[in-house]
């Protein structure tokens, strides 16, 4: 099976056995870390807590930094300098934090470098190995797209490198007879064939069939779905998926160009559970203050910062309207990274080198110090961690104008990171908006605390990077 889903999050196969397999190496570096140290090898039943802890904090800091993210197209030198900064930065700070306060599960600073040292290394060989030495693909389900019209262009215009495909080989898009073909003049691989389809699948040995057709009810020419074919396909073990489903599960988004009202209605997920959100309300609350009690430093030198470049005659903070849950307006707390006149023609979306933005305002922005302040909307309740960016109200109305389902992002809180902000680098046009809607609705749609807490720890990668900051 290429993926599986945990709590409605898919997670695909080939990450979690790579995760698994470096959780391995990692927690075998502990021990060797130590007899390189020590020169002796330390008792089992007295280190393996350690070790577990070490592997375990290494694992989420790599995780953090997009190592396992499937649309990586750094290659092997990208991967391991990403690593690089997993193993030897956040992994191994992180697990001294934790050691501080349990100090029996510290392991010295000798051992500590030793053992993120032979991490490295083994890792770095593991992937090695394993990118060079064996087919990936054999990992991968073989996907059949059936249709060659308006609905499969999403998946030929979507997943066109391999690097979108990491969890399936895409074998081709079947054409029958009478279909229209629009997927050709984007590269995609037409097929045709005179054997049925159950006997072309078992010949092509597609694990997996995703129907794209336009039309499903024979009219004249129109071929519609081949029904008796599929069921001989489906009961001989082969899956059988819809486009919007696989558009979902492999992009992680829903896609409102193939978005009904009635897949929403009668898919799965949208779901409100109380006990969730208390949990969530309380998570918030409560990492708000502990945030503020380590971040004030870092805030106050912010603020002195952008007052010295005003000589202290402009504000510090900038609040603005924006659109919250259920569609209530309330006020977003910024610190202030534009000039004070930035909108005085009115609103505009911020853009690429915006020249509104001051010297000071350009490094918050690009570290996202500027958002400190919204802690205190996730303290108010106005705001969660976690959940689709709030917009304003004058961008509100003009978006829902040409982007249907639009307000039903308006249905959770709205975050100070999100999935959205994740998959899409910064929106400053109404296509933008449309296309953070899609990851918006997948959020929605899918939403636990086990993705929340994939995106908390994926926000690292941003911050440190500093992707999609504008």
């Amino acid at each position: 099976m290429p993926h599986i889903r945990v709590l409605r999050h898919y997670i695909h196969t080939p990450f979690l056995i790579a995760s698994a397999l470096e959780f391995t190496l990692i927690f075998a570096a502990v021990f060797t870390g130590h007899a390189s140290r020590h020169g002796e090898w330390p008792i089992w039943s007295e280190y393996w807590p350690t070790a577990t802890l070490f592997a375990l904090v290494q694992i989420i800091a790599m995780a953090a930094m997009g190592v396992y993210e499937s649309r990586l197209r750094e290659g092997y030198p990208g991967m391991m300098l990403r690593t690089a900064v997993s193993i030897f930065l956040l992994g191994t700070m992180g697990f001294a934090m934790l050691a501080f306060f349990a100090p029996s599960l510290d392991m010295g600073r000798g051992v500590l470098l030793f053992s993120a040292t032979e991490a490295f290394v083994l890792v770095a060989v593991s992937r090695w190995i394993t990118n060079h030495l064996i087919d990936e693909d054999t990992l991968k389900s073989r996907v059949l797209i059936l249709g060659t019209g308006h609905r499969s262009i999403k998946v030929a215009t979507r997943m066109r490198r391999k690097s979108d495909r990491r969890a399936f080989v895409l074998v081709g898009f079947l054409r029958q007879q009478g279909m229209e073909d629009l997927v050709s003049e984007h590269g995609a691989n037409v097929l045709t064939t005179e054997l049925s389809l159950q006997k072309f699948c078992v010949t092509q040995k597609i694990d997996e069939i995703v129907i794209a057709v336009d039309e499903r009810r024979r009219d004249g020419n129109a071929p519609g779905l081949p029904i008796d074919e599929l069921l001989d396909c489906r009961t001989d073990g082969i899956e059988i998926c819809e486009v919007q489903a696989f558009v979902e599960r492999e992009a992680g988004k829903v896609d409102v160009d193939l978005l009904h009202p009635s897949w929403m209605i009668f898919s799965d997920g949208f779901v409100a559970n109380q006990v969730r959100l208390f949990i969530k309300s309380a998570f918030d609350k409560i990492a708000a203050l502990a945030l503020l009690l380590l971040a004030w430093p870092i805030m106050l030198i912010a603020a002195f910062s952008i007052g010295i470049g005003s000589f202290f005659k402009a504000p510090i903070l900038y609040r603005q309207e924006r659109i919250g849950l259920d569609g209530k307006r309330f006020w977003v707390m910024k610190f202030r990274s534009m000039t004070v006149d930035a909108e005085e023609g009115g609103a505009i979306w911020a853009s690429a080198n915006d020249p509104r933005v001051t010297t000071v305002g350009a490094f918050i922005r690009k570290t996202r110090i500027d958002e400190l302040p919204q802690l205190f909307n996730v303290l108010v309740g106005d705001m969660s961690f976690v959940g689709p960016r709030p917009e304003r109200p004058m961008f509100v109305d003009k978006i829902r104008e040409t982007v249907p389902f639009y307000d039903q992002r308006h249905k959770v809180k709205p975050g100070i990171t999100g999935w959205a902000q994740l998959c899409y680098p910064y929106g400053a046009s109404i296509d933008d908006a449309k296309e953070k809607l899609q990851y918006d609705l997948y959020y929605l749609k899918n939403h636990s605390l086990l993705l929340d807490f994939i995106i908390l720890i994926q926000t690292v990668e941003v911050v440190l990077v500093g992707e999609g900051a504008r």
